[in-house]
Protein backbone atom coordinates (compact mmCIF):
# COMPACT_ATOMS: atom_id res chain seq x y z
CA UNK A 1 0.00 0.00 0.00
CA UNK A 2 1.80 3.40 -1.21
CA UNK A 3 1.12 6.63 1.09
CA UNK A 4 -1.71 7.92 -1.19
CA UNK A 5 -3.43 3.94 -1.05
CA UNK A 6 -3.40 4.27 2.69
CA UNK A 7 -5.04 7.80 2.56
CA UNK A 8 -7.68 7.11 0.52
CA UNK A 9 -8.83 4.06 2.53
CA UNK A 10 -8.72 6.23 5.82
CA UNK A 11 -11.09 9.02 3.94
CA UNK A 12 -12.87 6.53 2.40
CA UNK A 13 -16.89 7.63 2.19
CA UNK A 14 -17.31 4.36 3.31
CA UNK A 15 -15.87 4.59 6.45
CA UNK A 16 -17.42 7.53 7.64
CA UNK A 17 -19.34 8.85 10.35
CA UNK A 18 -19.49 9.90 13.80
CA UNK A 19 -20.69 6.43 15.27
CA UNK A 20 -19.83 6.90 19.25
CA UNK A 21 -19.27 3.89 20.90
CA UNK A 22 -16.58 0.80 21.48
CA UNK A 23 -18.05 -2.31 19.78
CA UNK A 24 -16.09 -1.77 16.68
CA UNK A 25 -12.70 -0.55 17.76
CA UNK A 26 -13.39 -3.96 20.43
CA UNK A 27 -13.16 -6.01 17.37
CA UNK A 28 -11.02 -4.39 15.03
CA UNK A 29 -8.56 -4.34 18.39
CA UNK A 30 -8.76 -7.83 18.65
CA UNK A 31 -8.37 -9.02 14.96
CA UNK A 32 -5.19 -7.19 15.44
CA UNK A 33 -4.32 -9.45 18.34
CA UNK A 34 -4.95 -6.32 21.12
CA UNK A 35 -2.09 -3.97 20.03
CA UNK A 36 -3.22 -1.14 22.53
CA UNK A 37 -2.18 -4.06 25.37
CA UNK A 38 1.26 -3.72 24.74
CA UNK A 39 1.74 0.08 25.34
CA UNK A 40 1.18 2.92 28.13
CA UNK A 41 -0.67 5.64 27.61
CA UNK A 42 -1.32 9.00 29.18
CA UNK A 43 -5.14 9.32 28.07
CA UNK A 44 -6.48 12.76 28.26
CA UNK A 45 -9.43 13.94 27.56
CA UNK A 46 -11.17 17.89 27.84
CA UNK A 47 -13.26 20.59 26.19
CA UNK A 48 -10.04 22.64 26.17
CA UNK A 49 -6.29 22.84 26.48
CA UNK A 50 -6.13 19.24 25.12
CA UNK A 51 -3.76 19.94 22.17
CA UNK A 52 -1.43 22.01 24.43
CA UNK A 53 -1.07 19.71 27.04
CA UNK A 54 -0.59 17.07 25.02
CA UNK A 55 2.30 18.64 23.19
CA UNK A 56 4.05 20.05 26.52
CA UNK A 57 4.08 16.33 28.31
CA UNK A 58 5.19 14.98 25.26
CA UNK A 59 8.00 16.95 25.12
CA UNK A 60 8.92 16.96 28.66
CA UNK A 61 8.99 12.96 28.25
CA UNK A 62 11.03 13.52 25.60
CA UNK A 63 13.49 15.54 27.35
CA UNK A 64 13.56 13.08 29.81
CA UNK A 65 14.68 10.05 27.32
CA UNK A 66 11.51 8.23 26.59
CA UNK A 67 10.31 7.37 23.76
CA UNK A 68 7.03 8.76 23.26
CA UNK A 69 4.61 8.74 20.84
CA UNK A 70 1.88 11.71 20.25
CA UNK A 71 -1.69 10.93 19.16
CA UNK A 72 -4.04 14.53 18.62
CA UNK A 73 -7.01 15.19 16.43
CA UNK A 74 -7.50 17.33 13.95
CA UNK A 75 -4.40 17.65 11.92
CA UNK A 76 -3.78 21.38 11.20
CA UNK A 77 -2.11 21.29 7.84
CA UNK A 78 -0.97 17.35 7.32
CA UNK A 79 -2.92 14.40 8.25
CA UNK A 80 0.60 12.33 9.66
CA UNK A 81 0.68 15.48 12.53
CA UNK A 82 -2.17 12.91 13.95
CA UNK A 83 0.89 10.32 14.77
CA UNK A 84 3.91 11.29 16.10
CA UNK A 85 6.66 9.63 17.57
CA UNK A 86 10.04 11.18 18.81
CA UNK A 87 8.91 14.76 18.51
CA UNK A 88 8.77 13.59 14.19
CA UNK A 89 4.61 13.06 12.01
CA UNK A 90 4.68 9.47 11.37
CA UNK A 91 6.18 8.63 7.64
CA UNK A 92 4.62 8.45 4.76
CA UNK A 93 5.90 4.60 4.56
CA UNK A 94 5.20 3.91 8.19
CA UNK A 95 1.47 5.24 7.68
CA UNK A 96 0.94 3.12 4.73
CA UNK A 97 2.22 0.11 6.64
CA UNK A 98 0.02 0.34 9.71
CA UNK A 99 -2.72 1.43 7.44
CA UNK A 100 -2.29 -1.95 4.95
CA UNK A 101 -2.37 -3.92 8.53
CA UNK A 102 -5.41 -2.12 9.84
CA UNK A 103 -7.46 -2.74 6.27
CA UNK A 104 -6.64 -6.49 6.32
CA UNK A 105 -7.97 -6.74 10.04
CA UNK A 106 -10.89 -4.74 9.06
CA UNK A 107 -11.97 -5.98 5.38
CA UNK A 108 -15.18 -7.82 6.22
CA UNK A 109 -16.39 -6.33 9.34
CA UNK A 110 -20.22 -6.55 9.57
CA UNK A 111 -19.99 -3.05 11.60
CA UNK A 112 -17.38 -1.15 9.21
CA UNK A 113 -15.38 1.17 11.85
CA UNK A 114 -15.39 4.55 11.44
CA UNK A 115 -12.40 6.79 10.05
CA UNK A 116 -11.55 8.17 13.84
CA UNK A 117 -11.42 4.73 14.93
CA UNK A 118 -9.08 3.26 12.10
CA UNK A 119 -6.88 5.85 12.55
CA UNK A 120 -7.00 4.98 16.49
CA UNK A 121 -6.06 1.63 15.49
CA UNK A 122 -3.02 2.60 12.52
CA UNK A 123 -1.35 4.58 16.15
CA UNK A 124 -1.80 1.43 18.30
CA UNK A 125 -0.39 -0.82 15.58
CA UNK A 126 2.90 1.44 14.53
CA UNK A 127 3.12 2.50 18.61
CA UNK A 128 3.53 -0.95 18.91
CA UNK A 129 6.09 -1.11 16.16
CA UNK A 130 8.23 1.52 17.09
CA UNK A 131 8.84 0.52 20.51
CA UNK A 132 6.63 3.57 22.48
CA UNK A 133 7.83 3.74 25.60
CA UNK A 134 4.59 6.40 26.90
CA UNK A 135 1.94 7.50 24.64
CA UNK A 136 -0.02 10.97 25.07
CA UNK A 137 -3.22 9.87 23.81
CA UNK A 138 -5.77 12.95 23.27
CA UNK A 139 -9.19 11.75 22.85
CA UNK A 140 -11.12 13.18 19.63
CA UNK A 141 -14.80 13.57 20.96
CA UNK A 142 -16.25 12.91 24.69
CA UNK A 143 -14.22 10.43 26.57
CA UNK A 144 -16.67 7.77 27.86
CA UNK A 145 -17.18 6.44 23.90
CA UNK A 146 -14.26 7.60 22.45
CA UNK A 147 -12.36 4.85 20.19
CA UNK A 148 -9.13 5.94 22.20
CA UNK A 149 -11.21 4.57 25.44
CA UNK A 150 -10.88 1.01 24.19
CA UNK A 151 -7.63 0.90 26.06
CA UNK A 152 -7.80 -1.16 29.26
CA UNK A 153 -5.67 0.56 31.75
CA UNK A 154 -3.33 3.96 31.62
CA UNK A 155 -0.62 5.67 33.99
CA UNK A 156 -2.22 8.55 34.21
CA UNK A 157 -5.93 9.99 33.29
CA UNK A 158 -5.67 13.71 32.94
CA UNK A 159 -9.35 15.75 31.81
CA UNK A 160 -7.70 19.34 30.60
CA UNK A 161 -10.99 21.31 31.26
CA UNK A 162 -14.88 20.97 31.25
CA UNK A 163 -17.20 23.44 29.19
CA UNK A 164 -20.10 23.14 27.13
CA UNK A 165 -19.57 22.12 24.03
CA UNK A 166 -20.49 19.02 21.89
CA UNK A 167 -23.68 19.50 23.26
CA UNK A 168 -25.95 17.65 21.49
CA UNK A 169 -23.73 14.41 21.83
CA UNK A 170 -22.30 14.97 25.10
CA UNK A 171 -24.81 16.90 27.23
CA UNK A 172 -25.69 20.16 27.61
CA UNK A 173 -24.40 20.64 31.08
CA UNK A 174 -21.47 20.80 32.33
CA UNK A 175 -22.06 17.89 34.94
CA UNK A 176 -23.04 15.89 31.87
CA UNK A 177 -20.02 16.57 29.72
CA UNK A 178 -17.53 16.05 33.17
CA UNK A 179 -19.22 12.28 33.25
CA UNK A 180 -18.74 12.11 29.58
CA UNK A 181 -15.02 12.86 30.14
CA UNK A 182 -14.61 10.88 32.96
CA UNK A 183 -15.66 7.69 30.79
CA UNK A 184 -11.81 7.21 30.62
CA UNK A 185 -11.27 6.75 34.29
CA UNK A 186 -9.70 3.09 35.00
CA UNK A 187 -9.73 1.28 38.24
CA UNK A 188 -7.04 2.81 40.38
CA UNK A 189 -5.73 5.16 38.11
CA UNK A 190 -4.86 8.22 38.81
CA UNK A 191 -6.80 10.94 37.75
CA UNK A 192 -5.96 14.81 37.02
CA UNK A 193 -8.58 17.57 36.72
CA UNK A 194 -7.62 21.10 35.33
CA UNK A 195 -10.25 24.11 34.49
CA UNK A 196 -13.55 23.73 35.60
CA UNK A 197 -16.65 24.35 37.75
CA UNK A 198 -16.99 22.80 41.41
CA UNK A 199 -19.56 21.01 40.07
CA UNK A 200 -18.82 19.44 37.41
CA UNK A 201 -15.07 18.70 39.16
CA UNK A 202 -17.41 16.77 41.86
CA UNK A 203 -18.69 14.63 39.17
CA UNK A 204 -15.23 13.58 37.81
CA UNK A 205 -14.29 13.52 42.00
CA UNK A 206 -16.87 10.97 42.70
CA UNK A 207 -16.60 8.80 39.56
CA UNK A 208 -12.78 8.52 40.66
CA UNK A 209 -14.04 7.24 44.12
CA UNK A 210 -16.44 4.54 42.72
CA UNK A 211 -12.83 3.56 40.49
CA UNK A 212 -10.57 3.76 43.65
CA UNK A 213 -8.75 6.62 41.22
CA UNK A 214 -6.33 8.98 43.28
CA UNK A 215 -7.79 12.24 42.50
CA UNK A 216 -6.23 15.19 41.96
CA UNK A 217 -6.77 18.68 40.95
CA UNK A 218 -4.18 21.82 39.27
CA UNK A 219 -3.89 24.22 42.22
CA UNK A 220 -4.35 27.48 39.48
CA UNK A 221 -4.20 29.76 42.30
CA UNK A 222 -0.42 28.78 42.72
CA UNK A 223 -0.05 30.47 39.67
CA UNK A 224 1.64 34.05 40.33
CA UNK A 225 3.70 36.74 38.71
CA UNK A 226 2.69 36.38 34.67
CA UNK A 227 4.14 37.89 32.45
CA UNK A 228 3.42 37.45 29.10
CA UNK A 229 4.40 39.44 25.95
CA UNK A 230 4.89 38.26 22.18
CA UNK A 231 8.36 36.49 23.29
CA UNK A 232 6.54 33.77 25.46
CA UNK A 233 4.86 33.58 29.07
CA UNK A 234 6.05 33.42 32.40
CA UNK A 235 5.23 32.96 35.50
CA UNK A 236 5.67 31.15 38.81
CA UNK A 237 4.05 28.36 40.35
CA UNK A 238 4.23 26.79 43.39
CA UNK A 239 7.34 29.06 44.06
CA UNK A 240 8.91 27.86 40.82
CA UNK A 241 9.70 29.99 38.18
CA UNK A 242 8.63 28.93 35.09
CA UNK A 243 9.05 30.40 30.72
CA UNK A 244 7.23 28.47 28.26
CA UNK A 245 7.55 30.24 24.26
CA UNK A 246 3.42 29.34 23.75
CA UNK A 247 1.59 32.79 23.76
CA UNK A 248 -1.32 33.53 26.08
CA UNK A 249 -2.17 33.59 29.60
CA UNK A 250 -4.25 30.34 29.27
CA UNK A 251 -1.11 28.60 28.29
CA UNK A 252 -0.12 29.31 32.05
CA UNK A 253 -2.96 27.08 33.46
CA UNK A 254 -1.96 24.82 30.78
CA UNK A 255 1.51 24.26 32.18
CA UNK A 256 0.70 24.07 35.79
CA UNK A 257 -1.24 21.08 34.83
CA UNK A 258 1.20 19.73 32.77
CA UNK A 259 3.69 20.31 35.70
CA UNK A 260 1.15 19.10 38.15
CA UNK A 261 1.16 15.96 35.96
CA UNK A 262 4.89 15.54 36.29
CA UNK A 263 4.97 15.20 39.60
CA UNK A 264 1.89 12.14 39.34
CA UNK A 265 4.36 10.52 37.09
CA UNK A 266 7.00 10.72 39.36
CA UNK A 267 5.14 8.93 41.60
CA UNK A 268 3.88 6.18 39.04
CA UNK A 269 7.58 5.66 38.97
CA UNK A 270 9.00 7.92 35.98
CA UNK A 271 12.27 9.62 36.23
CA UNK A 272 11.61 13.32 35.12
CA UNK A 273 14.66 15.69 35.88
CA UNK A 274 13.87 19.31 37.01
CA UNK A 275 16.39 20.21 33.78
CA UNK A 276 13.99 18.05 31.38
CA UNK A 277 11.29 19.85 32.54
CA UNK A 278 12.82 23.11 31.78
CA UNK A 279 13.83 21.72 28.48
CA UNK A 280 10.81 20.12 27.96
CA UNK A 281 8.87 23.21 28.38
CA UNK A 282 10.94 25.34 26.12
CA UNK A 283 11.13 23.03 23.18
CA UNK A 284 7.17 22.89 22.80
CA UNK A 285 5.49 24.12 20.30
CA UNK A 286 1.21 24.04 19.22
CA UNK A 287 0.15 25.02 15.99
CA UNK A 288 -2.97 27.29 16.31
CA UNK A 289 -2.46 28.70 19.25
CA UNK A 290 -2.30 32.11 19.51
CA UNK A 291 0.53 31.50 17.24
CA UNK A 292 2.48 34.93 14.85
CA UNK A 293 1.86 34.35 11.39
CA UNK A 294 3.47 37.60 10.85
CA UNK A 295 5.27 39.96 12.68
CA UNK A 296 5.07 42.79 10.34
CA UNK A 297 2.21 43.42 10.17
CA UNK A 298 2.03 41.17 13.49
CA UNK A 299 -0.81 38.51 12.49
CA UNK A 300 -1.80 35.89 14.93
CA UNK A 301 -3.95 32.64 14.54
CA UNK A 302 -5.83 31.55 17.48
CA UNK A 303 -7.94 27.96 16.83
CA UNK A 304 -10.51 28.99 19.87
CA UNK A 305 -13.70 28.29 18.11
CA UNK A 306 -16.08 27.39 21.62
CA UNK A 307 -16.98 30.40 23.83
CA UNK A 308 -14.45 28.76 26.73
CA UNK A 309 -11.84 28.80 24.38
CA UNK A 310 -13.14 32.84 22.77
CA UNK A 311 -12.56 33.93 27.14
CA UNK A 312 -9.36 32.73 26.60
CA UNK A 313 -8.35 34.82 23.04
CA UNK A 314 -10.28 37.83 24.65
CA UNK A 315 -7.72 37.46 28.07
CA UNK A 316 -4.88 37.30 25.37
CA UNK A 317 -5.90 40.09 23.13
CA UNK A 318 -6.42 42.27 26.08
CA UNK A 319 -2.70 41.72 28.08
CA UNK A 320 -0.74 41.47 24.80
CA UNK A 321 -1.92 42.73 21.99
CA UNK A 322 -4.69 45.94 23.14
CA UNK A 323 -1.03 47.79 24.76
CA UNK A 324 0.36 47.37 20.71
CA UNK A 325 -3.24 49.63 19.20
CA UNK A 326 -3.54 53.42 20.34
CA UNK A 327 -7.51 52.29 20.99
CA UNK A 328 -6.63 49.47 22.26
CA UNK A 329 -8.81 47.57 19.11
CA UNK A 330 -7.31 44.84 16.86
CA UNK A 331 -8.71 43.28 13.31
CA UNK A 332 -10.73 40.66 13.48
CA UNK A 333 -10.62 37.65 10.98
CA UNK A 334 -13.15 35.55 11.88
CA UNK A 335 -14.89 31.63 10.44
CA UNK A 336 -17.23 29.74 12.67
CA UNK A 337 -19.05 26.79 12.56
CA UNK A 338 -22.97 26.80 12.63
CA UNK A 339 -22.86 24.80 15.08
CA UNK A 340 -21.06 26.29 17.74
CA UNK A 341 -22.12 29.07 20.22
CA UNK A 342 -21.29 31.56 17.34
CA UNK A 343 -23.35 34.75 18.77
CA UNK A 344 -22.32 34.46 22.09
CA UNK A 345 -18.56 34.03 20.70
CA UNK A 346 -18.89 37.31 18.66
CA UNK A 347 -20.00 39.22 21.24
CA UNK A 348 -17.22 38.48 23.46
CA UNK A 349 -15.06 39.52 20.81
CA UNK A 350 -16.71 42.44 19.47
CA UNK A 351 -15.96 45.23 21.95
CA UNK A 352 -12.22 44.82 20.97
CA UNK A 353 -12.73 44.68 17.05
CA UNK A 354 -11.62 47.85 15.20
CA UNK A 355 -12.95 46.06 12.44
CA UNK A 356 -14.31 42.25 11.47
CA UNK A 357 -13.42 40.20 8.25
CA UNK A 358 -15.41 37.34 8.03
CA UNK A 359 -14.94 33.85 5.71
CA UNK A 360 -16.12 30.71 5.44
CA UNK A 361 -14.35 28.11 6.58
CA UNK A 362 -14.05 25.13 4.15
CA UNK A 363 -16.31 22.66 5.96
CA UNK A 364 -19.83 21.94 5.35
CA UNK A 365 -20.95 23.00 8.83
CA UNK A 366 -19.59 26.10 8.65
CA UNK A 367 -21.78 29.31 9.35
CA UNK A 368 -22.01 31.27 5.56
CA UNK A 369 -19.52 34.17 6.11
CA UNK A 370 -22.49 36.69 5.42
CA UNK A 371 -24.86 36.00 8.82
CA UNK A 372 -21.01 36.16 10.47
CA UNK A 373 -20.63 39.50 9.32
CA UNK A 374 -24.15 40.65 10.31
CA UNK A 375 -23.82 39.61 13.93
CA UNK A 376 -20.46 41.81 14.19
CA UNK A 377 -22.57 44.14 12.54
CA UNK A 378 -25.83 43.92 15.20
CA UNK A 379 -22.59 44.30 17.94
CA UNK A 380 -21.98 47.44 16.46
CA UNK A 381 -18.60 46.10 14.82
CA UNK A 382 -17.64 47.21 11.31
CA UNK A 383 -17.68 43.98 9.12
CA UNK A 384 -17.52 42.78 5.67
CA UNK A 385 -17.61 38.98 4.71
CA UNK A 386 -16.09 37.12 1.43
CA UNK A 387 -16.98 33.98 -0.15
CA UNK A 388 -13.34 33.56 -0.71
CA UNK A 389 -11.05 32.86 2.08
CA UNK A 390 -8.29 33.93 0.55
CA UNK A 391 -9.62 37.76 -0.47
CA UNK A 392 -10.73 38.01 3.01
CA UNK A 393 -6.82 37.30 4.49
CA UNK A 394 -6.17 40.02 1.68
CA UNK A 395 -8.67 42.31 2.89
CA UNK A 396 -7.80 42.02 6.66
CA UNK A 397 -3.74 42.00 6.60
CA UNK A 398 -4.55 45.65 4.32
CA UNK A 399 -6.41 47.15 6.87
CA UNK A 400 -4.91 46.01 9.63
CA UNK A 401 -1.77 47.27 7.89
CA UNK A 402 -3.05 50.88 6.84
CA UNK A 403 -4.55 50.96 10.40
CA UNK A 404 -1.40 49.65 12.38
CA UNK A 405 -2.81 46.70 14.63
CA UNK A 406 -2.67 43.77 15.04
CA UNK A 407 -4.84 41.14 13.11
CA UNK A 408 -6.29 38.03 14.64
CA UNK A 409 -7.36 35.31 12.77
CA UNK A 410 -9.34 33.05 15.27
CA UNK A 411 -12.95 30.94 15.35
CA UNK A 412 -11.81 27.34 13.46
CA UNK A 413 -8.86 25.25 12.90
CA UNK A 414 -10.34 23.84 9.98
CA UNK A 415 -9.29 27.41 8.03
CA UNK A 416 -6.16 27.28 9.77
CA UNK A 417 -4.19 25.85 6.64
CA UNK A 418 -5.54 28.18 4.41
CA UNK A 419 -5.32 31.15 6.59
CA UNK A 420 -1.34 30.54 6.91
CA UNK A 421 -0.89 29.87 2.95
CA UNK A 422 -2.79 33.19 2.42
CA UNK A 423 -0.95 35.22 4.61
CA UNK A 424 2.37 34.26 3.57
CA UNK A 425 1.11 35.13 -0.38
CA UNK A 426 1.02 38.27 0.94
CA UNK A 427 3.55 39.05 2.85
CA UNK A 428 5.97 37.19 -0.23
CA UNK A 429 3.76 39.91 -2.55
CA UNK A 430 4.81 43.41 -0.11
CA UNK A 431 8.18 41.92 0.00
CA UNK A 432 8.70 41.72 -3.62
Amino acid sequence: MTYEEALRFIHSVDWKGSRPGLERISVLCERLGHPENDLKFVHIAGTNGKGSVSAMLDSILRAAGYRTGLFTSPYIERFNERIRFDGEDIADSDLADAAETVMEAARDMEDSPTEFELITAIAFVYYKKIGCDLAVFECGLGGRLDSTNVIETSVLSIITGIALDHCAILGDTPEAIAAEKAGILKPGVPVLFGEGSDGAAEVVRKIAGERGCPFHRTDFEAISDIRADLSGTEFRFRGREVRIPLLGLYQTRNAATVLTAVDLLREEGYAIPDAAVEEGLDRARWKARFEILSREPLVIYDGAHNPQGIAGAVENIRSVLSPLAEDGKVGLLMGVMADKAHREMIASLAPLAAFAVTVRPDNARSLSAEEAAAEFVSCGTDAESFDVLADGVGAAVSKARKQGRPLVCLGSLYMYADVKRAVRGILSDYNA
